[in-house]
């Protein structure tokens, strides 16, 4: 089958020829239909050295995935050949408190090891894919893989977050949602169908603003020396409930400080590494600063259920394998709206 693969670490992965995976015993092998591409995947290619990580090259990336049962191992029962599935990418311990409640996100040994399909074991994009545990996969009914791939993570991932902050955003509340790319477009949907919260949307691009209010944020603003003061002005002077930073650089984390009110949450989200000077006076008085990591198999099983529901849809740009590279080159230039997703 082709894949594409990363060889080591600080280089670009490589299309190549693998033999296709048999399973085993409890596992299942998928028909790969979507594989998401994530600004993680280029973080791990370009940023990642020989020895950060219990974890290496060679490996195939992806870990946002969907596709169509394709064979069966023994003793798994209640799938079937040609049923549509996401996968719940994480991989934990399995034996842990976190594991056993389906929060593999949260594994207490999740550092000893690959923590997921993509990031050490071998990912989505491929022709097939090995599931080792059928719990992992989601039963997605009529939905195109394609379309699901993303909600697996870009999905999931602020499913979760606006989860714990829901008790914030009550009528008449703001949530300001940073960077509106894979995961914003998604998070301003999973707003919209969960709360009652004016969504404002912040990012460098217009392409991407323009996305947001066709995915129903109430108001955008583009990056400017200016923008602590336009997020103000449009809370009407009152700052933000709630914060999803889905960058997490340290001029977006300050942005995200400028507007906040007593008692709100600042969540960031994103991977950019930034860092926040933080003492008492630092932010106004119980403010939650705080990040989130992905989610968990049942709130996987809960995104799929809106999706099914055509309250969330991710905005994708589909890619063949062929192309992954290319796709990849133009995450890093910015120039993709919503979601990348390779469909082999």
């Amino acid at each position: 089958m082709r894949a594409l693969q990363l060889k080591s670490f600080q280089s670009d992965p490589e299309l190549v020829d693998l033999p296709e995976p048999e399973p085993g015993p409890g596992q299942v092998v998928i028909k790969v239909g979507g594989a998401g591409a994530c600004h993680s995947d280029l973080h791990v290619m370009r940023e990642f050295a020989e020895g950060m990580a219990p974890w290496g090259p060679p490996f195939v990336l992806g870990h946002e995935a969907a596709g169509w049962v394709h064979r069966i191992g023994s003793g798994v029962r209640n799938y079937e050949h040609g049923q549509p599935v996401a996968v719940y990418g994480l991989l934990g311990c399995g034996h842990c408190k976190p594991c056993a409640a389906g929060a593999e996100n949260l594994c207490e040994h999740g550092m000893e090891g690959p923590p997921g399909i993509g990031f050490g074991v071998d990912g989505a994009m491929a022709e097939y894919l090995l599931i080792s545990d059928p719990r992992r996969l989601v039963p997605i009914g009529d939905l195109d893989p394609a379309d699901v791939a993303p909600l697996t993570d870009a999905g999931l991932t602020p499913y979760r977050v606006i989860k714990k902050v829901q008790p914030k955003l009550t009528p008449g509340s703001h949530a300001v949602v940073i960077g509106a790319g894979g995961l914003g477009h998604l998070a301003i949907q999973i707003l919209g169908a969960m709360t009652p919260a004016t969504v404002i949307a912040v990012d460098t691009r217009e392409s991407a603003l323009a996305l947001a209010r066709q995915v129903g944020a109430a108001a955008t603003v583009q990056t400017s020396d200016n923008t602590a003061q336009e997020l103000k002005d449009a809370t009407e002077g009152a700052g933000a409930d709630v914060v999803l930073d889905f960058v997490g650089s340290a001029p977006t984390i300050a942005l995200g400080a400028a507007v906040a009110k007593p008692g709100m949450d600042l969540v960031v989200i994103g991977a950019a590494g930034g860092q926040f000077a933080w003492n008492f006076y630092a932010l106004p008085y119980e403010v939650s600063l705080t990040t989130s990591f992905w989610g968990t198999l049942p709130e996987l099983h809960e995104v799929i259920a809106l999706a099914r529901q055509n309250k969330v849809k991710a905005h994708v740009q589909r890619f063949p394998l062929d192309e992954a590279r290319h796709a990849y080159e133009l995450m890093e230039k910015g120039q993709l709206d919503g979601r990348a997703v390779i469909v082999p």
